[in-house]
């Protein structure tokens, strides 16, 4: 076996050169399309005055949440805004929710396809370990060949990272569902796309929550590294930091992305398992609109018929009198 050798990373550059050779034009809409969208959503969050910014983020956790939640954004922010990194904070949380949005939305249909074939699974399966167990700075390597350094290869990079989650629990999701559900449905003549958008995807709505939340998650750690490849945000602040050996830069942007990461996994949670946060503004609203539907019906049975016996003597009285 001496100077054996089996050329993988050869094969790799070779195809990786192939490809940046023939799908170039496709590489470069992909780079327009990514570009608007983060500088696009940036702009907008940074347009917002601060104070109100806050405001905003207070009042999404009071919504979903609980008032405590809304406290601590505004509380938490107020600490971003403090340390001067405000803007660093508005471009990473811009990256992340563009890359966690085009995550997700290549998950879930894939979750929902694997979930409903068995061949599908079967390959997806090992493609998901594949992508789960692979270290994420590998990623960046063919991002940075075919896009570029920028903004656009850590989004391209962080999306590859974060699928893997969402399309497992997705699928995880839509295989728990009761089997004797999705046969009633059946037995009422419900078509598959029916019993889907009907049954399943509402009683697996909490785990394929729980799968966007890791995405988010997954999303927001890779944006750190994307720092590497010259993305802006706080994760260009924690490789500044490293390479220049400056720990306060360091720290203060790393409690920065902690504070963002700690409000993502807590709204999305919140939106996976709405009926557990009855202090929220949407569990305050859901309890009014039940109460005022549960005491209509209870005022029928003691309704005053005065009005019905005042409209029949006003009737009565309306009638021309017979002559005999």
């Amino acid at each position: 076996m001496d100077g054996f050798r089996l050329p993988l990373g050869s094969w790799v550059e070779t195809a990786v050169a192939w490809l940046r050779d023939n799908l170039d034009a496709l590489f470069d809409v992909i780079t327009v399309v990514v570009r608007f969208l983060v500088d696009g959503l940036t702009d907008t969050l940074l347009a917002v005055p601060v104070p109100l910014a806050i405001v905003l983020f207070a009042l999404i956790g009071w919504a979903l949440r609980s008032w405590q939640m809304a406290l601590g954004t505004a509380v938490s922010f107020t600490l971003i805004v403090a340390m001067d990194l405000w803007v660093a904070s508005m471009q990473t949380l811009s990256l992340v929710l563009i890359a966690a949005l085009v995550a997700v939305a290549i998950a879930i249909p894939l979750g929902i396809w694997s979930a409903r074939n068995d061949t599908v699974r079967a390959i997806l399966k090992p493609v998901l370990d594949f992508m789960q167990t692979m270290p994420g700075f590998v990623y960046l390597i063919p991002a940075i060949t075919f896009f570029s350094i920028g903004v656009v290869p850590g989004v391209v990079a962080t999306v590859i990272f974060a699928l893997p989650p969402g399309v497992r629990l997705t699928e995880l999701g839509i295989r728990g569902v009761d089997a004797e559900t999705v046969e009633a449905g059946n037995a009422f003549g419900a078509k598959p796309g029916q019993i889907l958008r009907g049954i399943q995807l509402p009683l697996a709505m909490p785990t394929i929550m729980a799968g966007v939340n890791q995405v988010i998650m997954l999303a927001l750690s890779m944006a750190v590294l994307a720092g590497i490849v010259g993305a802006d945000g706080l994760g260009k602040l924690v490789v500044q930091s490293v390479s220049t050996a400056r720990l306060g830069i360091g720290v203060e942007a790393g409690l920065a992305v902690v504070i963002i990461a700690v409000y993502l996994d807590r709204v999305t949670a919140a939106l996976g398992a709405p009926r557990e946060h009855p202090t929220s503004l949407t569990g305050i609203a859901a309890r009014r609109r039940t109460a005022a539907q549960t005491s209509a019906p209870a005022a029928a049975p003691g309704a005053d018929p005065t009005p019905d016996r005042t409209k029949d003597e006003a009737s009565s009285t309306t009638q021309p009198a017979r002559v005999g």
